[in-house]
C-alpha cells in the first residue's frame, strides 16, 4: 500500500489492474485502517478516472458471492447517495412501486454513509431480512415480485470497509460503486448519480456491457429524479431531459421531498407513502422515479411508465409486495 500511495500522492493515476489488485488487497484485510483510509480519502480530493472505477468494479464483481436470479430478468433501482440533500427513501419506495407493476426487481442497497437513512436502514426497521441464500431470494421474487440484496452480504470488501466509511462520514468512490456491482448481475438497470461528470462515466461503462439502463442525473444536484427540476437521463442509445412537465407535474420545493432526521422518521415516511397517505409531491417523486424503470424494462416512455407506477401505488399493488416481502422474512 505504501508505494500506491507514493503514487497516488504523487497525483500519479492507478490502472485498472492496479486498481483491481488494491481492491483484492483491501477485501483480504491486507491494509491496516489507517492506510485504508488514506486510500479512500485521496479520491475525496479528485475525481476518480474512468480506469480505475473500472479496476475497482471488476474486484468487486470477482469476489462478490454472486446470485443467479436471471431467470427473472429483474431490474435493480439504485442511486449511488452522497448527494447530501437527504431525501425520504424515493429509490426503495420506487422500487416497491415498480414491482407491483408486475416488473421483477433486484434492489441492491446498503446502510446510509453520508445521509440519515440508507435503503438497508428502513429495510431493517420494518423488518425485512436480509439474507443471501439463493432460495430464500428465488422465493422473495416469485411471490413478492422483489428480493434485497444487502451490499455487506455479497461484497466481502465493502464489509471491510464498512466501518472506516461509517467513521468518515462522507462519501467516497464505494458510493460511486454500488449500483456497478449488483451481485444478480441484472438484466435492467436505473441508477441514480450525484453529478453530471459521473453520469457521463456511468454510461461510457454501461454501454460497454449488455444491459438495458438508465441514467439518472438531477441537474440541481439529486441523484434521482427530483421534480425540483430537470433531470439528465442517459440511456443505451439516447440522452435526454425529462422535465416536470413532460410528466403533467409542477415543479416540487426542496422541503416537499425531505427525508427527516431519524430511521424512524423515514420509516413513517416511507409506509405513508406506500399505504396511500403520503403527500402529493411524495407520491409524484416516487412515481416518477419508478415510471422511468418501468419504461426502463419494458420500453415504453417515461409518461407512460408513470401512469403505470400510479397505478401500482394508488391500487395498493406495491404495498401488497411489500407486505408479502414483511410475511416472507418472519
Amino acid at each position: 500500500m505504501k508505494e500506491i500511495l507514493n503514487k497516488l500522492i504523487g497525483h500519479q493515476l492507478l490502472s485498472r489492474e492496479e486498481s483491481r489488485q488494491v481492491l483484492i488487497e483491501m477485501a483480504n484485510g491486507t491494509y491496516n485502517t489507517s492506510q485504508t483510509a488514506a486510500f479512500l480519502t485521496v479520491y475525496m480530493m479528485r475525481s476518480v478516472t474512468t480506469e480505475e472505477l473500472e479496476g475497482f468494479r471488476d474486484a468487486l464483481l470477482e469476489l462478490c458471492h454472486a446470485v443467479d436470479l436471471s431467470d427473472y430478468e429483474p431490474i435493480d433501482l439504485c442511486g449511488t447517495g452522497g448527494d447530501g440533500k437527504n431525501t425520504f427513501n424515493i429509490s426503495t419506495l420506487a422500487s416497491f412501486v415498480t414491482a407491483g407493476a408486475d416488473i421483477p426487481v433486484a434492489k441492491h442497497g446498503n446502510y446510509g454513509v453520508s445521509s440519515t437513512c440508507g435503503s438497508s436502514n428502513v429495510l431493517e426497521f420494518l423488518g425485512i431480512r436480509f439474507s443471501r441464500e439463493e432460495d430464500f431470494l428465488r422465493r422473495c421474487m416469485e411471490e413478492a415480485g422483489i428480493c434485497i440484496l444487502h451490499a455487506p452480504l455479497f461484497h466481502p470488501a465493502m464489509k471491510q470497509v464498512a466501518p472506516i466509511r461509517r467513521e468518515l462520514g462522507v462519501k467516497t468512490f464505494f458510493n460511486m460503486l454500488g449500483p456497478m456491482v449488483n451481485p444478480s448481475f441484472p438484466k435492467y438497470q436505473m441508477v441514480g448519480v450525484f453529478n453530471l461528470e459521473l453520469a457521463r462515466m456511468y454510461g461510457y461503462l454501461y454501454q460497454n456491457t449488455d444491459k438495458t439502463f438508465s441514467i439518472l442525473h438531477a441537474l440541481d444536484g439529486y441523484d434521482e429524479i427530483s421534480l425540483t427540476g430537470d433531470t439528465k437521463v442517459i440511456g443505451n442509445t439516447v440522452e435526454s431531459v425529462l422535465r416536470p412537465e413532460d410528466l403533467s407535474l409542477e415543479p416540487l420545493a426542496p422541503g416537499a421531498i425531505y427525508g427527516g432526521e431519524t430511521v424512524a422518521e423515514a420509516a413513517g415516511i416511507f409506509m405513508n407513502v406506500l399505504q396511500g397517505q403520503g403527500t402529493p409531491a411524495q407520491e409524484a417523486v416516487v412515481c416518477a422515479n419508478a415510471g422511468v424503470a418501468i419504461a426502463t424494462a419494458s420500453g415504453g416512455s417515461p409518461k407512460e411508465g408513470f401512469e403505470k407506477a400510479t397505478e401500482s401505488l394508488r391500487s395498493g399493488s406495491a404495498l401488497k409486495a411489500f407486505k408479502r416481502l414483511q410475511e416472507l422474512s418472519a
